[in-house]
C-alpha cells in the first residue's frame, strides 16, 4: 500500500454556493477525478476513500467530497429524488471551484450519485467507477438486504450507538479485522450530529428510502466508459445488483473481487488502486 503523504488537514478545503458550505479534500494535479462516499451512518468522504487518496493523486487531481448531510458539510435534511439533489449539488460545486469535466469514483450512494450525474450532464463526466453502486435492481437476492436494513435501523430502531455502528460496518466488510476502533469512533461522532439524528438524509419522512431507480433511465444512451467494480460477498448492495447496469452500460467494464463486500476500495484497496488507476490512465 502506498505510505501515506496526505493528510486529511493538509487537504481540507471548503466551499459555498446556494445557500450550503460542501467540504472536501483536494490532493494532487492534473485532470480531476471525484470521489464520493457511500450513505451509510457517520460516512464522509475520507473516511471512505483514505486508502486511495495518495495512490490516485500521483496521476492526477483527486477530490474527495463530504456531501451535504455528511461529514463537514451543511446539514439540510432528507431530500427525495436523493441521487438527483446530489447530481446537482456535485454540478454545482464542480461550477464554484472551475471544473468543467471529470471523472467520477462512487460508491454504493456515491456511486448512484456518479451515474445519476452522467446521466444529466454525460459531457461533464469522463470516465466513471461504479462500486457497489446504488440504482440498480438485483435479480435474485430478496430486498432489502440485511446490510440495508441496519442501515435504514440505525436511526429509526432507538438512539444511535457504537454497538449498531459495528454491526452495521462489519456486514459492509467481508474482514472485520479490516474495521478498526478509530475508524468506528470517528464515524459514530459523526452519525450522532444532532442535526443528522432528527432528519437521517437517507431516509425521508415517509420512511422510504430516497433514492431513485436509476436502471429504468436510457442508460444504453451514454457513451462515456464506466468500470463496475463489485465484492463477490456485499451484503449490503449484492453482486446481482450490477447485472442489469452492466447489460444496459455499453461501455462498462465489470471487475468482481473474491473474499470482498461492500467496501472494495477499503478492503482491496492495493488492488483497486492499481485496477481504478490503469483505468483512468488509458
Amino acid at each position: 500500500m502506498t505510505n501515506m503523504v496526505h493528510t486529511y488537514e493538509s487537504t481540507s478545503r471548503t466551499v459555498e454556493f446556494d445557500g450550503i458550505t460542501i467540504h472536501y479534500n483536494d490532493a494532487g494535479e492534473g485532470f480531476p477525478s471525484i470521489l464520493i462516499h457511500g450513505g451509510g451512518p457517520g460516512a464522509t468522504g475520507w473516511s471512505n476513500y483514505r486508502r486511495n487518496v495518495d495512490a490516485l493523486s500521483e496521476t492526477g487531481r483527486v477530490i474527495v467530497i463530504d456531501l451535504p448531510n455528511y461529514g463537514r458539510s451543511s446539514k439540510v435534511g432528507p431530500q427525495q429524488g436523493l441521487f438527483g439533489y446530489y447530481s446537482r449539488v456535485v454540478r454545482s460545486f464542480m461550477d464554484t471551484i472551475g471544473i468543467e469535466r471529470a471523472n467520477f469514483i462512487g460508491n454504493s450512494l456515491g456511486g448512484g450519485t456518479s451515474l445519476k450525474f452522467a446521466i444529466d450532464t454525460p459531457e461533464r463526466a469522463g470516465k466513471v467507477v461504479l462500486m457497489g453502486a446504488g440504482g440498480g435492481l438485483p435479480i435474485f437476492s430478496a430486498m432489502p438486504t440485511e446490510g440495508l436494513r441496519r442501515m435504514f435501523g440505525y436511526y429509526t430502531d432507538g438512539l444511535p450507538t457504537r454497538e449498531k455502528l459495528r454491526a452495521f460496518i462489519e456486514m459492509m466488510v467481508f474482514d472485520s479485522s479490516q474495521v478498526s476502533d478509530e475508524l468506528l469512533e470517528e464515524r459514530f461522532q459523526n452519525s450522532i450530529d444532532p442535526e443528522v439524528v432528527t432528519a437521517p438524509s437517507i431516509l425521508p419522512k415517509n420512511g422510504k428510502p430516497a433514492i431513485e431507480d436509476l436502471w429504468r433511465e436510457d442508460l444504453g444512451s451514454l457513451q462515456n466508459e464506466f468500470l463496475i467494480i463489485w465484492g463477490r460477498e456485499d451484503r449490503v448492495l449484492p453482486l446481482d445488483s450490477a447485472f442489469i447496469l452492466m447489460n444496459q452500460l455499453r461501455n462498462a467494464q465489470f471487475h468482481v473481487f473474491p473474499n470482498c463486500g461492500h467496501w472494495a476500495q477499503w478492503e482491496r484497496a492495493d488492488d483497486f488502486n492499481r485496477i481504478v488507476g490503469d483505468f483512468l490512465a488509458r
